[in-house]
């Protein structure tokens, strides 16, 4: 970790969601192994508001490929990999800050949830990501134009009210860290071909958490 990523303090807050391989729903939110005993998906990252110093953040997006066999949560998992693409249109600071925030050196939640999981890096790339977000959180989606797509539907059933959402709160394996309410969906297209990850699924697990970060502390 630099001297100056540890000293930046920094302030993001915004939307997270994922969609993974698991069944509805992903039973890593509640600190349980994976439905077949290993995942892979597409986590996105979309900043409403955010500051790295004197940089702003604002609207950028982050995206990241990943896979691993067993229980993270538990510290029983293994073969972890991972690949990053970075908003394209962030200038060079603003990739720096993303850079120092999502790769942990900057401290915050970011920092402890790299030192759990530990992936290899596969790659990075600086890429077009477009996310959209339902206000109301009817669906969700990202792509990075031929390499990603990840689509999903706010869950629902024959008992769920009129524009009601299936949620949870203090989840146990909550992947942005305590204290936010996860909203449980149903992927509607989940592809990926990029840095070695490849699959072409839908119907799977997907969920949105708000996040909201802070360090180096």
């Amino acid at each position: 970790m630099t001297e100056q990523a540890t000293a930046t303090r920094w302030h993001l807050t915004g939307d997270w969601f994922d969609v993974c391989k698991c069944a509805i729903p992903c039973p890593c939110t509640f600190a349980q192994p994976p439905t077949y005993g290993d995942c892979e998906g597409v986590l996105v990252w979309h900043i409403r508001e955010g500051s790295y110093g004197d940089v702003r953040l604002d609207g950028l997006n982050v995206l990241m490929l990943g896979s691993f066999t067993g229980n993270v949560w538990a510290g029983e998992h293994s073969d972890p990999y991972a690949a990053v693409f970075l908003d394209e249109r962030a200038d060079e600071q603003q990739r720096g800050a993303l850079g120092a925030v999502f790769g942990g050196e900057a401290g915050g939640w970011p920092a402890q949830f790299g030192e759990m999981f530990h992936p290899e890096m596969r790659g990075m790339d600086v890429a077009p990501i477009h996310v959209e977000i339902d206000d109301d959180l009817a669906t969700w989606r990202a792509e990075v134009p031929g390499r990603v797509t990840a689509v999903a539907e706010a869950l629902t059933g024959p008992t769920t009210t009129d524009g009601g959402r299936v949620q949870v709160h203090n989840a146990p394996g909550a992947e942005v860290g305590p204290g936010q309410v996860a909203t449980w969906g149903r992927a509607t297209v989940d592809q990926a071909n990029a840095f070695g990850f490849s699959w072409d699924r839908s119907g799977k697990s997907s969920k949105h958490f708000p996040f909201d970060w802070s360090g180096p502390d």
